[in-house]
């Protein structure tokens, strides 16, 4: 499978691409479990609409939506509470011990957890990368209601940096989202301590970048364009300034593309792409489940870039400025977003990143 509408944005579902509601820098939807300064319950989460959510006490059984809210607990060394997860990691996509421990939990569906599988799955809580099933097609199943899930004694816990990232009023330029999905996360999980010294990790790779950079005026930054492989060549989808990938983009020092955009993700024609002409192109492909599938992929996009006529003459094919970095990492809440600023840094500012 090649692409899925969602929420009315085309987007790849093989691996973990999120689209929703909301989420990003200045969005309103910060909120993190009110009790984690003091490590204790009851916590009190927010969703994307501000709706709150108060735990008692830890969950001991979790279903998460997807391989990014798995990796996240795992992270946090919550994961012998993950009874089942949607889209399972491949195997070898997370790193050591990591990926030992998500090849043991067990896998509910391959793509969206059946409405049916999640409401009888025994679980106390659901981790959701994503807004709404409400908007996609294709069999997937409908999603809970809210009533449906308090039956069903599950609360949903939302990361919001992506799932709440189209209802966001300002663009994504930093990971303070990001931090506070996974502050929250450990609020929730009782793992508040792990929780601060990943996000310390990610602002030191990150605050490492910046000052390495310096602070060079927008305009003269080299311009950058994350292609979507895995979401279809037909009709590219662009990261817009609401995406986590933005923020990632500008932090590393370059310009994305289609920052002018106010969205999450849109359908762009490659007319629009030609246009704005970038220095830089990501080959943005999912997790194969091993560096030579990687590999493959990566030669993959690169190939139908020089070999289309639309895209051949573009500036970054033209001088091989291409990024090999997956697209789970770039476009997913994560701790390796802060590893992908500095990747990216690294490619586009050779002389200041080292």
């Amino acid at each position: 499978m090649r692409s899925r509408v969602w929420c009315g944005t085309a987007i790849a579902v093989l691996g973990l691409l999120a689209s929703g509601c909301g989420g990003g820098e200045g969005s309103g939807n910060r909120g993190t479990g009110k009790s984690a300064a003091s490590g204790g319950y009851p916590v009190t989460a927010t969703d994307c609409t501000g709706a709150e959510t108060t735990f008692a006490a830890a969950p001991k059984k979790i279903v998460t939506s997807d391989a990014s809210a798995l990796e996240l607990l795992l992270r946090l060394g919550a994961g012998d509470r993950v009874i089942g997860t949607g889209f399972p990691p491949g195997k070898g996509a997370l790193p050591g011990e990591l990926d030992a421990q998500a090849q043991k939990v067990e896998v509910l569906s391959r793509t969206v957890v059946p409405k049916e599988k999640l409401l009888g799955s025994g679980a106390d809580l659901y981790i959701d990368t994503f807004a709404s099933m409400a908007g996609m097609g294709g069999g997937m199943g409908d999603a809970p209601t809210e009533e449906e899930f308090r039956a069903a004694g599950i609360n949903r816990l939302h990361l919001k940096s992506t799932a709440c990232a189209a209802m966001s009023k300002t663009p994504s330029t930093d990971l303070s989202a990001v931090e506070n999905d996974i502050t929250s996360l450990g609020a929730v999980t009782g793992t508040s301590e792990k929780a601060k010294e990943l996000v310390a990790g990610m602002r030191e790779k990150v605050d490492g970048v910046q000052k390495a950079i310096g602070g060079a005026a927008g305009d003269a930054r080299p311009t950058y364009f994350f292609f979507d492989y895995d979401a279809g060549t037909r009709q590219p989808v662009a990261v817009c300034n609401r995406q986590v990938a933005n923020a990632l983009i500008t932090l590393a020092g370059a310009r994305n593309v289609f920052a002018d955009c106010d969205a999450d993700f849109k359908q762009v024609s490659w007319e629009d792409v030609v246009s704005r002409n970038p220095d830089w192109i990501q080959l943005g492909v999912r997790n194969r489940g091993s560096e030579a599938g990687n590999d493959k992929a990566f030669d993959e996009a690169r190939a139908w870039l020089e070999g289309n006529p639309a895209t051949k003459g573009l500036k970054a094919v033209k001088e091989g400025r291409f990024l090999r970095i997956g697209s789970e990492r770039t476009t997913i809440a994560g701790v390796e977003n802060a590893t992908t600023v500095r990747d990216i840094a690294r490619a586009i500012h050779p002389d200041k990143v080292k």
